[in-house]
This record gives structure tokens, C-alpha cells and sequence, in this order.
């Protein structure tokens, strides 16, 4: 569930990230490469969503089975 969660954070970041670069692209007439929303936005959001998710479905995981203990 936690990898879902960091690959579902890291298109949807990339994919407004895209489109904010081409909206930034038409507006000032720059060139901005596309390959930095991967780099730059994509891949930081999904990497913290997955330790985030770890940590909090991890948690839950180990409250569950001591308790069962």
C-alpha cells in the first residue's frame, strides 16, 4: 500500500509539475527543460510519501500485533 501511495504522489506531482513548467514555458517564453519536474519535483514527493506512509502503515502494523501479544 505504501509503494502505491509513493508511485500514485510521484505522477501526480510530475504530472502538475508539467504542467506548470509548460504554462511557465508559454507565458515567458523560456525554455525550461521537462526533464526537472522528474528530478526536481516528482521524485522528492514520492520518496517522502512512501517514508511517510511506511512510517504510519509500520506503525500501525507493529500497534496491531503487540496488542495481539
Amino acid at each position: 500500500m505504501s509503494v502505491a501511495m509513493g508511485f500514485a504522489a510521484f505522477f501526480a506531482a510530475t504530472f502538475c509539475a508539467i504542467f506548470a513548467v509548460l504554462f511557465y514555458n508559454t507565458a515567458t517564453h523560456h525554455a525550461v527543460d521537462f526533464a526537472l519536474t522528474y528530478r526536481r519535483v516528482g521524485l522528492p514527493v514520492g520518496l517522502v510519501v512512501l517514508a511517510v506512509s511506511l512510517g504510519y502503515l509500520g506503525s500501525l502494523w507493529v500497534k496491531r500485533h503487540l496488542r495481539k501479544s
